[in-house]
């Protein structure tokens, strides 16, 4: 522009969201120059920030493509504009990040590869033509390979690999895909695969796609493989080979809970389930899931895959080595976590050689180091909407905003099960990767190495921990250890609160709320274990409006893997003395236990003897399933729920009686009447089917009737939150009965089981702590 031309018209442009990291700038460069526009685009604090002049139709084009045509990474939460006059500049530059006042983390999630990526990957004449390890600002992992932050190359584990003067072209062009692309690499100067057996060793040829196509081979003759992955290792086999699977089972100690399957696209995927347009994009997006869908009856895999289910977990390649690997077997493969069960996923080369020597055949293995775990994230879709339900790679460590801004730094410490730790800055929170369970010391380690990891990335300390309200979990100890060694205060928080303050933090909600708080346990504040709570709540304290009737875990904890126990428990309970006149050989469930067993538990129930109460409503899925499904015992938590869901007819079922006991000292949904109508349905040989789908009905029209009695006038939002609530069909039925007389809000990206836990735990503890 001349000296003395007027100013030009001019737009601010302000984008918040998920925009780092995921190719925003390269893209709207390139968006910029196609428009003929002058001005730049900057990274800051809060997202992007564009400054741009041209004509005004220009402009309004310019805007109207940043919202349709961004990355598909990218999440563009909010958009703001405001006029701006000045002189232009002479193009339109890629600017320097400002990092004035920067203390959240700018690290984005991983990404799977983008399709162009994957075309190079397919083309013979590309320099990259099957490499495993090609990416662009668009793709490829970014949290797992951070060391520190800000996030650029010498901050991550791609710093051992110079670039080559050709990456180094395209890493320097604006113009390119390629910009600032931190992990980029090739074969000349990247990161290399190869193939070995149990005994490691150095490296050696096969290399990248030689290797990748040998290990393929081996799979299709039913080995297992153990690869790495972008967030540590999985193990993979044959999916179509019941003794490929059956090997893999009996070697990982994973007996009967279902197996992940990888296929190759969205059409292999709509041969083996039945995949709607939303689960298709969910399979498709760049976070690349385990997707549950339900199964195909004349699906291709083997009946080992996921037993005594009719869903099956379904994920696309998350990286370009897994897709290689996929294209080369030509069949979907079992994509397991690299563990043995109740370990740590592994994420190193020897670690892995030592962990999984007796379970994998081959090692398919590479030089690009794994800073941080992250196990696969799993989803399912719930009425048109994504339900996480367990919140890991392609997610973490994406900021969730918060309805009010927290007064300190808070880091909670999650839940003993399914852990995830969350730690509260400001107006965000950042919920950890997927832990596992905090039972031993090598999850602890993890665990600990997690948070010390986000913090760095966050640049705090906390000023505040929050904990579960039990004493004895790993997660309580670390926090009470830290609070006292760093003179910080720690605070106590509720199970089930903290599941419905997580859920009105994901929607939005200031409270009060009246929250259905269903789960298996979480102990209460009375010192027994809750688990079917409505609640009255609030983010600084709660009131216990009703419960479920508790059932007698007999023998403790012995009867959540023993479910007959807690079936005994219901018939003892619901029959009363009429139990006595029941012979138990009538019902199929206790026909597979031993009598001396059963008189033994009949002994405890009526001595109360190491049988605590227990209102857990998962418990009450337990009993009913074990009792209408003639399944004794559960190989992993929520096997018998899930079958029952599973069984029940699909239609309208009409619901079984059920009473609210307001004799109790907090009133109970009283499902006694259920109990004995069920009974004698089974008695007189109804379907299992049939009774399930009643069963499924009752406990929604009982859930609406508490409210409907206990929860006062008034029509406060509701929340459903808590693991139980991750089955559909219930969750679905309770907000249909609902509608109309409450607004209803359940999760998206936040888990309704323990795992979103953290999240409420930090803003429950924010608010105590203010006063």
């Amino acid at each position: 522009m001349a000296a003395g031309d007027p100013p030009a018209p001019g737009l601010r442009i302000r984008i918040q969201g998920t925009v780092q990291g995921v190719g925003m700038r390269p893209f709207v460069y390139r968006v910029a120059r196609a428009e003929g526009l002058v001005g730049s685009v900057q990274n800051d604090a809060r997202g992007v920030t564009i400054d741009a002049f041209g004509p005004p139709a220009a402009l309004e084009r310019f805007l109207a493509r940043l919202r349709a045509e961004a990355p598909a990474a990218a999440r563009l939460d909010e958009v703001h504009t405001e006029p701006l006059a000045g002189l232009a500049p002479g193009g339109f530059a890629i600017a320097g990040s400002d990092a004035a006042g920067l203390r959240r983390v700018s690290i984005p999630p991983d990404l799977a590869p983008c399709p162009d990526c994957l075309r190079e990957l397919a083309d013979p004449s590309d320099r990259r033509h099957r490499y495993p390890f090609t990416n662009c600002t668009a793709c490829g992992p970014r949290f797992t390979i951070a060391r520190d932050v800000p996030y650029d190359r010498a901050a991550t584990t791609m710093a051992p690999f110079p670039l080559c003067a050709d990456c180094a072209r395209e890493y320097g062009d604006p113009s390119d895909r390629r910009f600032h692309a931190e992990p980029n690499a090739c074969p000349r100067c990247g990161p290399r695969a190869w193939l070995t057996g149990p005994e490691g060793g150095e490296r050696r040829a096969p290399f990248d796609g030689e290797a990748v196509a040998a290990a393929a081979a081996l799979l299709r003759e039913g080995r297992i493989l153990a690869l790495r992955g972008i967030g540590g290792f999985h193990l993979a086999c044959d999916a179509t080979s019941s003794a490929a699977v059956r090997a893999l089972r009996e070697r990982k100690r994973r007996e009967e809970k279902p197996l992940a399957v990888m296929v190759l696209d969205l059409a292999a995927a709509g041969a083996l389930a039945v995949v709607s347009p939303e689960e298709g994009a969910l399979l498709c997006g760049p976070e690349r899931p385990i997707v549950l869908l339900r199964r195909r009856p004349d699906a291709a895999l083997a009946p080992e895959v996921a037993p005594d289910t009719p869903l099956l977990g379904l994920l696309l390649p998350c990286s370009p080595l897994h897709h290689l690997l996929l294209a080369d077997a030509g069949r979907p493969l079992v994509m397991t976590s690299g563990n043995l069960s109740e370990e740590p996923i592994a994420r190193g080369n020897a670690e892995a050689l030592e962990r999984l020597a007796g379970i994998a055949d081959h090692f398919l293995l590479h030089d690009r180091e794994i800073e941080t775990r992250a196990d696969d994230s799993v989803a399912r879709v719930v009425g048109g909407r994504t339900l996480l339900l367990r919140r890991s790679r392609g997610y973490v460590p994406g900021p969730l905003r918060l309805p009010r801004p927290v007064a300190r730094p808070v880091l909670a410490c999650g839940a003993l099960l399914k852990n995830a730790f969350c730690l509260a800055s400001g107006g965000e929170a950042f919920l950890g990767p997927h832990i596992g369970d905090l039972e031993n010391l090598a999850t602890m380690e993890s665990f600990e190495g997690a948070v010390a990891r986000m913090e760095r990335f966050l640049r705090l300390r906390p000023e505040a921990l929050a904990h579960d309200l039990h004493p004895e979990m790993l997660s309580t100890r670390y926090a009470l250890d830290r609070a006292r060694a760093e003179g910080l205060p720690a605070v106590a928080v509720q199970h089930h609160h903290a599941h419905v303050v997580a859920a009105m933090a994901e929607r939005g909600l200031e409270g009060p709320v009246l929250g259905l708080a269903w789960d298996g346990t979480g102990l209460g504040t009375d010192g027994r274990p809750w688990g079917g709570e409505l609640l009255r709540c609030t983010a600084g304290g709660f009131e216990r409006l009703a419960t479920l009737r508790p059932l007698r875990l007999a023998g403790g904890d012995l009867a959540v893997r023993q479910p007959w126990r807690l079936a005994l428990a219901l018939l003892a309970d619901a029959l009363g003395p009429e139990l006595a006149g029941l012979s138990l050989s009538r019902l199929p469930l206790f026909r597979s236990v031993l009598p001396g067993e059963v008189e033994v538990v009949r002994r405890m129930l009526s001595a109360g003897v190491n049988a605590p109460p227990a209102h857990g409503a998962g418990r009450w899925f337990d009993a009913v399933g074990a009792l209408v499904l003639g399944r004794p015992r559960s190989r992993y938590e929520g096997q018998v729920a899930v079958a029952l869901d599973a069984a029940a007819d699909d239609g309208p079922a009409e619901p079984y009686p059920w009473e609210v006991d307001r004799s109790a000292p907090v009133p109970e949904l009283d499902l006694r009447p259920m109990a004995r109508a069920a009974v004698a349905d089974l008695l007189e040989g109804a379907a299992a089917g049939r009774i399930a789908a009643r069963f499924h009905a009752t406990l929604a029209e009982g859930a609406a009737g508490l409210l409907a009695r206990c929860a006062g006038e008034g029509r406060l939002p509701v929340v459903l939150t808590g693991g139980v609530f991750q089955n559909a069909r219930l969750s679905q039925a309770v907000a249909a009965r609902l509608a109309g007389r409450h607004e209803v809000h359940g999760h998206s990206l936040v888990p309704a089981g323990d795992g979103g836990l953290a999240l409420g735990q930090a803003l429950v503890a924010d608010a105590i702590l203010r006063g």
